[in-house]
């Protein structure tokens, strides 16, 4: 069996047949992952312990970019730069893999009116171990997952449509059918000037302006966020809000954000960091 460093090609054979589950994994097709170990013992001649290391190792390169995972495969950290380079490769030669479609289901004409989990920010309370959390961070602003994210009209597009269904399934469970009905879906109406991206309301009537941020990985992905989104957020500060979904290809979640917006993250430029106070 091979010791010491992974070499750059097995680095890639790995990492092409973890993409290979996790296409699989996605749309819940059955796949053996002992099948799959055996086959790598036999082409690599690694062990079966160290490819599994190896495939946690890329769940947790996945989880700093941004990506889904295969939730079998534990994110296990501390692992070298040239998997991460890896794993980058795989992503540059697979570009559709990224603009995909949204894995979670298209609401056509919104039929399906169905509230969002929606729970509390990230805090230090709950942040990952410094040592994680620092390999994460480092991997987002390398390979900007914030701007990765804002480019895909696909993704973004998804998740305001999600939250329109959100809203009004909220309102409609309130008796406001008459509110629910006069939801705007404002970026899709009129483009991205007016600063948020859906225009709601309280059940009490008070209006909710709504910026829509969506990720596929997990809550705490940077995001960008436009200096025409901060002025809205400052200029209907008791309005506006900020809704950040994750996990969406998978069971959509999402928690709020309230002005003034330094109260809740770091600040860096026109990119939210991941690092909640």
């Amino acid at each position: 069996m091979a010791d010491g460093p992974w070499s750059e090609e097995e680095n890639a054979l790995i990492v092409a047949d973890y993409f290979a589950m996790l296409a699989d994994d996605l749309v819940g097709r059955p796949y053996n992952k002992a099948e799959h170990n055996r086959q790598l013992q036999a082409l690599i001649g690694r062990t079966r312990t160290s490819i599994e290391f190896k495939h946690q190792n890329i769940s947790a390169v996945l989880k700093g970019l941004g990506e889904d995972w295969i939730n079998g495969y534990k994110p296990a950290f501390n692992f070298q730069m040239a998997l991460v380079d890896a794993v980058m490769r795989w992503l540059s030669q697979n570009e559709g893999w990224v603009r995909r479609a949204p894995g979670a289901p298209a609401l056509s004409g919104l039929r399906e009116q169905t509230a969002l989990w929606v729970g509390p920010p990230p805090t230090l309370s709950n942040e990952a171990p410094p040592q994680e959390l620092e390999q994460m961070q480092f991997i987002a602003r390398k390979f900007d997952v914030a701007g990765r994210d804002e480019r895909n009209r696909n993704l973004g597009k998804a998740g305001e449509e999600r939250v329109l269904a959100h809203e009004r399934a909220m309102l409609v469970s309130a008796g406001r059918e008459d509110l629910a009905r006069k939801i705007r879906w404002i970026s899709e109406e009129e483009g991205d000037g007016a600063g948020f991206d859906i225009a709601s309301f309280e059940p009490g009537g008070r209006p909710r302006r709504i910026e829509v941020k969506t990720t596929n990985g997990w809550e705490r992905t940077p995001f960008h966020i436009s200096r025409n989104e901060l002025a809205a957020a400052e200029e209907w500060r008791s309005e506006w809000c900020l809704l950040r979904l994750w996990n969406f290809s998978r069971e959509p979640r999402a928690f709020e954000l309230h002005p003034p917006l330094e109260a809740h993250v770091s600040l860096t430029a026109t990119t939210f960091q991941a690092s909640f106070a």
